[in-house]
Formats: C-alpha cells, sequence, structure tokens
C-alpha cells in the first residue's frame, strides 16, 4: 500500500491555507459589519434631518463648514485609525458616518425618496458583485492602483472645472467615469484589504478592521452619489 503525505492529494489544502482563509474572513466580516453600521447611521441622519424643518434650517447654513469638516475628519482618521485604540477609531467612523448624514441630508430636498431608495438597492447589488469578485478572483489587482487613482484625480479636477463651466455634458461624462472608477475600487480595496490583513499576521486589532470598513464606506458612497446624479429622479 502506497501512503500519501497530507496535502499530496489533489484539492488538499494545508491545513495553515485553512486557517489563514478563515482569520481572512473573519477580519472581512467584522470589516462589513462596521461599514453597514456607517452605512446605516448616515441614511437614518440624513432621513431624520431632511423629514424635519427644524433640524434641516438648523443645518443648512453650515452646509459648507460642514463639508469642510467631513474631509478633515477623513484625512485624520485615515492617519490616526491604523495607531488607534479600537474604541477611538470607532467612535471617529461614528462621528464621520453621522457628519456625513448630515450633509446627506440635502439629497432628500434635490431627489425623490424613491428613486434614493431604487439607487440605493442598485448601488448595494454592484457593492457586492464587486466584493465578491475581489475575493474569489486569482488576479492580483495591484495594477489598477495607479489607473484608478489617476482617474479619481481626473475626475476631481474635472469637477472643480465644471463648477464653473456649469456644463451637463461634462457633468454626465464624469459621473459615468466615477461609477467605472468606484466599481473597479471596490474590487481593489476589498482584495487589498485582505492582502492586509495577511501581512499583518493574521492578529489584526479591530482599528484596522474599522479602517477597512471607512475604505469600503467611502467606495459605496461615492459609487452611489454618480449612480443617483445619472439615474436619481429630482424633485
Amino acid at each position: 500500500m502506497a501512503w500519501e503525505t497530507p496535502g499530496a492529494v489533489s484539492g488538499d489544502v494545508a491545513p495553515s491555507q485553512v486557517l489563514a482563509q478563515e482569520s481572512a474572513n473573519a477580519f472581512m466580516a467584522k470589516v462589513y459589519r462596521w461599514m453597514f453600521a456607517g452605512l446605516a447611521l448616515t441614511g437614518v441622519t440624513s432621513y431624520v434631518v431632511a423629514s424635519s424643518p427644524t433640524l434641516w434650517e438648523a443645518i443648512a447654513p453650515l452646509f459648507l463648514p460642514l463639508m469642510i469638516g467631513e474631509l478633515v475628519m477623513v484625512l485624520a482618521f485615515s492617519w490616526l485609525a491604523p495607531r488607534a485604540s479600537t474604541g477611538v477609531a470607532a467612535a471617529m467612523y461614528l462621528a464621520y458616518s453621522l457628519l456625513n448624514g448630515l450633509t446627506f441630508s440635502v439629497l432628500f430636498m434635490v431627489y425623490t425618496a424613491s428613486s434614493i431608495t431604487a439607487v440605493f438597492a442598485v448601488t448595494a447589488v454592484m457593492f457586492g458583485a464587486m466584493s465578491v469578485y475581489g475575493t474569489v478572483t486569482k488576479k492580483d489587482l495591484s495594477s489598477w492602483g495607479t489607473f484608478l487613482f489617476m482617474g479619481l484625480i481626473g475626475l476631481i479636477l474635472a469637477s472643480l472645472v465644471n463648477i464653473f463651466l456649469q456644463s451637463p455634458a461634462v457633468s454626465w461624462v464624469a459621473s459615468c467615469v466615477g461609477v467605472v472608477i468606484f466599481v473597479g475600487l471596490t474590487a481593489y480595496d476589498t482584495q487589498k484589504l485582505r492582502q492586509m490583513h495577511a501581512t499583518s499576521g493574521y492578529a489584526s486589532s479591530g482599528a484596522l478592521a474599522i479602517n477597512g470598513a471607512l475604505i469600503l464606506y467611502l467606495d459605496f458612497i461615492n459609487l452611489m452619489l454618480y449612480l443617483l446624479r445619472l439615474f436619481g429622479r429630482r424633485r
């Protein structure tokens, strides 16, 4: 009788690989839970503010300072989260999600609630499909990074220029490009987060999971905003 060593049979997976896969799945599950918590907080906050004339009147004059505050918070979070405790990272992430909800309340003033709901559903399907692709593909997506980053820079510049041009054509093209970029980033960031977990020695802190949640949260939010510009029904 011939004896075979473990892993010699085709299709067998080494125990270490199984453990690594289980650890990565547990890490990503934590990332998604935090991401969905942030999306829920943003959605509820924006709806409550938009539904209350008193709250809306109080928030509307602060719209620009709030947007600047969001930018400062997300930059600070990206720098501090990997070094912070889980509690501090969670507080920063939830505060940012709440602040985002205040500014996103304007969407309910511009678009109908039914179109926002429909676009949210479409975004969830597209995000889910690309996140699954980023998880299961054997292709290394790191080569996408430079292309997507350059595309994002170009998109930001085009959007800034269009503030002065006010061109519907530029706005439409920018929205289409934005959808492509954030669809790609969803897959790219999903794979990158799993690689980050692996390089951390499979002992990732809660703060790293929350930082990952912010990355995917931003991918989801931006994808939804560009889809809303293309397909949202205005009031």
